[in-house]
């Protein structure tokens, strides 16, 4: 079986949720593993810390790190990859995860929560890539991987919350972007959108949702896995879905990724 054993993982917003899950689905092939996001400390709505997040990679059977890291800041990142580098060696695989989310309409969105979106989602992820491809360029299966979705102009996902959707599909361009530049090189580029809502804990934090119709992230993490153990020549400037993937890779068995599987499931946005 394709397995991620040796390899060295940078996961951006990993402390919980999606980028929690794709850690430790790698540290079960004993990866190693760096979780970096702000949450240091426990916070009272959020559960999750670098700190549990890595020690539960260890426990998982890969090797954890954990790093402080605002990705809005420059000196933050480059202190994150000279830190994985340094405690692991190199540098294999970059997973963009961590993401700032505002569902509101224009008059409904203050410019900090407009900023914030914009300096985490589609900034951070080209500054990660920045500081991690150096690296990446001496690594033997070098992967960046985004969670961003397919690329659209349709204005119903413009109209509804456009400083969202500009952020979110920034990060689809910056994939575009590094893809073409980096992909001929060997970096196999690409971006991996879920088919459906995700049961995360920020998603608890936005009124209205319904988890019932979710996934779990466990979808997204065997997507992951089954993405960056695949040969990065010739394989960049793709937007993945997680059923779509799975589907490729052989997995017939969607169900035991469902909240409630008697329930119709939610399609995610951009889709």
């Amino acid at each position: 079986m394709p397995s991620l054993a040796g390899k060295t993982l940078l996961i951006t917003g990993a402390s919980r949720g999606i980028g929690l899950a794709i850690a430790l689905r790698a540290a079960r092939d004993g990866a190693n593993v760096a979780i970096a996001a702000k949450s240091s400390v426990p916070n009272p709505k959020l559960p999750g810390t670098i700190h549990s997040a890595a020690a539960a990679v260890d426990e998982a059977g890969g090797r954890g790190l954990a790093i402080r890291c605002d990705i809005r800041e420059e000196a933050d990142v480059e202190a994150a990859v000279a830190a994985t580098v340094g405690h692991f060696g190199g540098l294999d695989i970059l997973v963009n995860n961590a993401s700032a989310i505002w569902l509101k309409g224009a008059l409904e969105t203050p410019m900090k929560r407009f900023d914030l979106m914009s300096q985490v989602n589609s900034r951070g992820s080209f500054l990660c890539a920045q500081k991690a491809l150096p690296h990446l360029l001496k690594a033997s299966n070098p992967h960046i991987l985004t969670l961003a979705p397919p690329p659209t102009l349709d204005p119903k996902w413009w109209g509804p919350h456009t400083g969202y959707t500009l952020a979110k599909m920034g990060m689809s361009f910056v994939t575009i972007g590094l893809a073409a530049e980096f992909g001929p090189q060997g970096v196999a580029v690409n971006a991996l959108w879920p088919k459906t809502v995700i049961a995360t804990d920020a998603l608890n934090m936005i009124p209205g949702i319904d988890v019932s119709g979710c996934r779990t992230p466990a979808i997204v993490a065997d997507a992951a896995h089954a993405v960056l153990c695949r040969e990065a020549a010739g394989f960049h400037g793709r937007f993945l879905i997680d059923e779509d993937v799975l589907c490729e890779a052989g997995e017939t068995d969607f169900a035991r990724y469902a909240v409630d599987p008697s329930k119709p499931l939610s399609p995610d946005l951009f889709l």
